[in-house]
């Protein structure tokens, strides 16, 4: 054991190169189980469950430090096997739980509606956390050992873990997701074998070579030796649906860090969104088989359209993105975002001039510019002489082109709309914002149209409101005067809704156009120029939504008469009147409120927060107001819709409720012989608190904020967690120069980045913006420029303080203040989404930027030294 322990550590406690490397690859290893987890959960059911996620790997650094902290010398005395046990569970813990999980029948999408999937739920999160707390009680124990070189081993830390973690996207490349595990799997075993060759530990090398054959086979062997799937795929996804259909055959596969791209045909696929009731009437033949369904990670299906003959290219007019067309039958068009071709293959075959597209999934413009089969199916759309692709947003594009277009669509750019059941509970959206709707508005011509065309699938109606407002405020920045003539809207009842805006307005001959065409159609006109309102049911039909969702359920006794015992009534006392669906009405209430006042009130009285969405709040999401939701928790099966942000309220509960008993546990163990000589120990908490909650609420909400200019959420996770630990470990390194002076130098960082991060939150959206126009590989270093002068000098106080710690001896702390900040990680993890739809992303940077601020006044107490125990 001597020789051992000399050869893995020296007398200033620092570790030999190899087990500086262990350290790096086991930390990246527990970041690429973070990201593999998120994946199977994304596949498997619909949510990667991103925050409960990382809470699990956080929060088994939260036990380690609490159980470590009481009983520090005995992990004083058995360290080395502590640290080789953990070792060797890590890898073969990873696999058991993960191929058990996949056997639990836990459902996402019933998780209110059936109380059992709770706990199936809290079964899963039990199994995965087992393998995080192992990895946690390795580094912990490194960590003890060598705290008085802390500031070295925590660079290898992150460095590692910023490194590996993008390691895993070229991973992504290879695996499909029921094989991705093989990714952590390989960084652990590399970086155990490092470790035990550090240790001059043959035994636990032997034993090594044994756990990694264990978790290995027990991946790829086991689970067709058993009859067990590596990955469960719910019955109730799109993609579970198609594999079922008779006829069903598989076209096309492809695996990237973009999604588990899947293309099937079926005679059963009919997509076809929006489409008129009409055409089955007027068209002397549908078309048979006219789509296959792709699936991105099981979701889906998003339409891919048969090249159909000339005799049947009348089947275009009765799909809503037809509408600009009417007005602009020879248009240079641009797809905002070509997702499965629809939009494309109607401005075609409409007699567009030209068709510019975009497309930021790489992968998707590879399957339709490179397969074979799908360019036959397509009549080589993309290969058309008259399309122009362009490789990333057509925000991001439009933004920086001076090229001007006399159509410019974004329809249907979601496969399942915007509010998915059991959905992500928060996605970016940014190219539904008021400044991507001002863009493209100063894209058109003079005369041009914007057609936005979205899913409509709720009553209430949620997601169109937010469109409504955000189209009539970003035409309020272009055009300063009322927007009156320039807006029509159009629905379909539970289907899609369509507004058009046409720069300078509509000409009354032009409305008529469009009310001809929408009467053939048999849609719902829900704003056009000149529209006759009458609002003396507005009262009756806010009060009839408010009932239907906190109601108790019995009939509204009111005497205010007929209008409001039926507020459906669009035009009340006119017995001649047609009857109009509620959404309708509220829709028509919506649109006279935001062309002629009444908005904020109206905004107010509504049972759902409808604000527009901006860059800074750029969710189609989060729709129950903050005031309300202690009122629903007793009917929690009317909110399926949005029961993932819901679901983060529950987390950051859990959260906060489960850190609070890890940071009390060491105290409630042995306050007095414990703590009882270290001064400072309010300030200590604070202090970690505030590193805890400030680093992940950076990370996150830079992550959110960077996708803006990146245009793709796996990219920007990429590079953001990549730059933001890699630099904050070089910061950890150069930190180690300042310790001496860390009285003098320390006030500087920390005000440095508080005023940076708080800059950040105010002043980026246009740096991002100037970004997002360049070339990708500018992007790309630019981003991760952007991310050093804050990041490098967030990588001071966390060593600093753990250093000092340790060599003042105060052991107890040190482990401690570990706990306390990964805790505080975790609670930060679930706050930022909630503070992000609520307040902004901007308010999730200054809070994180305060929060370093708080931690200034805090560290003082970190220095102070250790009282002398009595005799």
């Amino acid at each position: 054991m001597t020789s051992g322990d000399s050869a893995a550590l020296t007398t200033d406690g620092r570790i030999p190169l190899p087990a500086y490397l262990a350290v790096g690859l086991v930390a990246g290893s527990v970041i690429a189980l973070q990201i593999c987890i998120m994946r199977i959960f994304a596949v498997g059911n619909w949510v990667h469950f991103g925050s409960l996620v990382v809470s699990l790997a956080l929060l088994g650094f939260g036990l380690t430090s609490a159980v470590m902290c009481a009983g520090k010398d005995w992990f004083e005395r058995h360290w080395r096997g502590v640290a080789a046990t953990a070792l060797l569970l890590f890898g073969p813990l990873m696999v058991a739980a993960n191929l058990i999980a996949q056997q639990i029948p836990f459902n996402a999408i019933f998780l209110i509606s059936d109380p059992r999937q709770k706990w199936l739920l809290l079964a899963n999160f039990l199994l995965y956390f087992l393998p995080f707390l192992a990895g946690a009680l390795f580094i912990g124990t490194v960590l003890l050992r060598s705290r008085k070189a802390f500031a070295r081993v925590y660079f290898a830390d992150l460095v590692g873990s910023g490194l590996c973690g993008f390691s895993v996207l070229g991973a992504m490349y290879l695996l499909p997701p029921e094989n991705l595990i093989a990714a952590p799997l390989a960084l652990w075993a590399i970086g155990a074998w490092l470790w035990f060759v550090a240790q001059h530990d043959r035994r636990a090398t032997l034993l090594l070579g044994i756990a990694t054959l264990l978790a290995f086979g027990g991946h790829f062997l086991a689970p067709d030796w058993l009859g067990m799937p590596k990955l469960a795929t719910s019955d109730y996804k799109g993609v579970a649906y198609a594999r079922k259909f008779p006829d069903m055959s598989r076209v096309y596969h492809d695996i990237s860090p973009f999604g588990e791209l899947e293309l099937y045909s079926s005679s059963y696929l009919h997509f076809a969104p929006g489409l008129s009731d009409n055409a089955a009437f007027n068209l002397p033949e549908m078309p048979a088989n006219a789509y296959w369904g792709m699936y991105i990670d099981g979701d889906g299906p998003i339409g891919v359209m048969r090249s159909l003959p000339e005799a049947q290219t009348a089947y275009f007019r009765f799909l809503p993105m037809h509408y600009p067309y009417v007005l602009k039958p020879q248009a240079d068009t641009f797809v905002a975002q070509f997702a499965g071709g629809i939009s494309t293959v109607v401005a075609l075959r409409s007699g567009a001039r030209s068709v510019t597209v975009a497309e930021a999934n790489p992968a998707i413009r590879d399957a339709f510019q490179n397969h074979q089969e799908l360019r036959a199916f397509t009549g080589d759309l993309l290969h058309d002489p008259k399309v122009k692709v362009i490789g990333y947003d057509g925000r991001l594009y439009l933004a920086g082109t001076g090229n001007h277009y006399d159509v410019i669509d974004l329809s249907l750019a979601d496969s399942a709309g915007l509010s998915n059941p059991g959905g992500f509970a928060i996605v970016e959206k940014y190219g539904y914002t008021e400044e991507a709707m001002r863009t493209y508005m100063r894209a058109l011509k003079a005369g041009g149209i914007l057609s936005v065309t979205l899913w409509n699938k709720e009553d209430p109606p949620k997601s169109v409101l937010r469109l409504y407002a955000t189209m009539v405020f970003a035409a309020r920045q272009v055009d300063t005067t009322n927007p009156e003539n320039a807006f029509y809207a159009i629905s379909t009842y539970l289907s899609t809704t369509t507004v058009l805006y046409k720069r300078g307005g509509f000409s009354p001959g032009e409305i008529a156009k469009l009310r001809d065409t929408t009467k053939g159609l048999s849609f719902d006109e829900v704003y056009y120029p000149g529209m006759e309102f009458d609002g003396s049911g507005a009262d009756a039909l806010l009060a009839e939504y408010h009932a239907q969702i906190f109601g108790d359920g019995k009939p509204q006794d009111d005497a205010s008469g007929a209008d409001a015992a039926d507020p459906t009534l669009d035009n009340a006392g006119d017995d001649t009147a047609p009857q109009v669906l509620p959404a309708i009405a509220m829709g028509r209430l919506a649109w006279h409120s935001l062309i002629f006042g009444g908005w904020d009130e109206l905004a107010q009285r509504y049972v759902f927060d409808i604000h527009p969405l901006t860059n800074d709040r750029p969710y189609f999401a989060a729709y129950e107001k903050a005031s309300d939701l202690p009122r629903i928790t007793d009917r929690l099966e009317l909110f399926q819709d949005d029961w993932g942000y819901l679901l983060l309220w529950a987390t950051l509960g859990v959260a906060t409720a489960v850190s609070l008993v890890l940071i009390l546990l060491p105290v409630l163990l042995g306050w007095r012989s414990i703590f009882s000589h270290n001064p400072g120990k309010l300030g200590t908490i604070v202090y970690f608190a505030c590193l805890g909650l400030g680093y992940i609420m950076v990370e996150v909400g830079l992550i959110a904020k960077f996708i803006e200019a990146l245009g793709n959420a796996t990219v920007s996770a990429a590079v953001l967690i990549t730059g933001m630990l890699v630099f904050s470990g070089i910061g950890s390194f150069a930190s180690e120069r300042f310790l001496d002076r860390s009285r003098r130098v320390m006030p500087m960082i920390f005000v440095a980045i508080g005023l940076l991060l708080i800059g950040y939150g105010t002043l980026i959206d246009p740096v991002l913006d100037w970004v997002g126009a360049l070339p990708y590989g500018a992007r790309l270093l630019l981003s991760i420029l952007l991310l050093a002068p804050p990041t490098f000098l967030m990588g001071f106080p966390m060593p600093t303080a753990m250093t000092t710690l340790g060599r003042l001896g105060k052991d107890h702390m040190f482990l401690w203040a570990w706990g306390i900040n990964g805790c505080f990680s975790v609670i930060g993890a679930a706050l930022v989404p909630i503070v992000a739809t609520t307040f902004g992303l901007s308010a999730v940077l200054a809070i994180a930027g305060a929060a370093y601020l708080l931690a200034l006044p805090s560290f003082f107490a970190v220095l102070l030294p250790r009282s002398p125990r009595p005799a």
